[in-house]
């Protein structure tokens, strides 16, 4: 197995010892393919498993009384996926494969030794639980707030950001595979509005579109279009204890 993605992650913000990237490297020893559409996790399933993605994208979801479906989390490779599952002892959202990916699955006890020899890790792991959190949190306020061409328009941005953090040679360009349905799912937007906010986005000269790959012609005029707030380019690390 190569390095951990888990580690190539948290090192955007800090640089890891050798032995917390050893430490990390346990969390990934094992590896799952899935394929695309698969269940990863259903809805209040009881499980002490969590995952660290690999490779390929994943979705949290939650299915409403009527049958509709919100998606309240896209995951993306380094991403660890489960820690409202071992929270609670089960699972708040389903979590679905969106593409052909690999996860590595670990028990929550391995996550407890973790904290318990490493509290840095610890501490940067909460940090990113929260940097989640108010992503949602920013995902609600867009979903109720703004029109619905910045809703398209901030989730491309956010997009595009996170793939940056494991990627920082990514450039303007990436693989969006979504559906228009799926977009509308993460958005609060019919397939048919999401076809025409994209297309104006691209009519305007903000982004371009070939298949499942999107462009970023004008990266600050789309920012303003999405009134968007980089979450994740950096982090106020200066409180971290010390290694281990």
């Amino acid at each position: 197995m190569g390095r951990s993605c888990l580690a190539d992650r948290l090192e955007h913000y800090v640089r890891l010892t050798d032995r917390e990237q050893q430490a990390l490297a346990r969390l990934e020893e094992n590896e799952r393919p899935v394929r695309r559409g698969a269940m990863v996790r259903r809805e209040r399933d009881n499980s002490t498993e969590l995952f660290v993605l690999r490779s390929g994208w994943l979705f949290s979801s939650i299915l409403l009384d009527d049958g509709s479906r919100q998606i309240v989390r896209l995951h993306l490779p380094g991403d660890v996926i489960g820690l409202s599952a071992a929270a609670f002892g089960e699972s708040p959202e389903a979590v679905v494969a969106l593409t052909d990916a690999r996860v590595h699955p670990f028990d929550r006890g391995l996550l407890r030794d973790l904290f318990e020899d490493h509290p840095r890790l610890a501490a940067i792991v909460l940090m990113l639980a929260k940097l989640d959190y108010v992503a949602v949190v920013d995902r609600l306020a867009s979903i109720g707030r703004t029109p619905a061409r910045a809703r398209v328009a901030s989730l491309i941005l956010e997009t595009a950001g996170r793939l940056r953090i494991t990627k920082p040679d990514l450039g303007r360009g990436f693989d969006l595979p979504l559906t228009q349905e799926e977009i509308g799912d993460a958005t609060g937007l019919t397939a048919v509005h999401v076809n025409r906010m994209m297309r104006t986005l691209v009519e305007d000269g903000v982004i371009a579109r070939s298949g499942s790959r999107v462009e970023i012609l004008d990266e600050q005029r789309l920012a303003r279009i999405a009134k968007h707030v980089d979450r994740y380019s950096r982090l106020d690390t200066g409180w971290l204890p010390a290694a281990r």
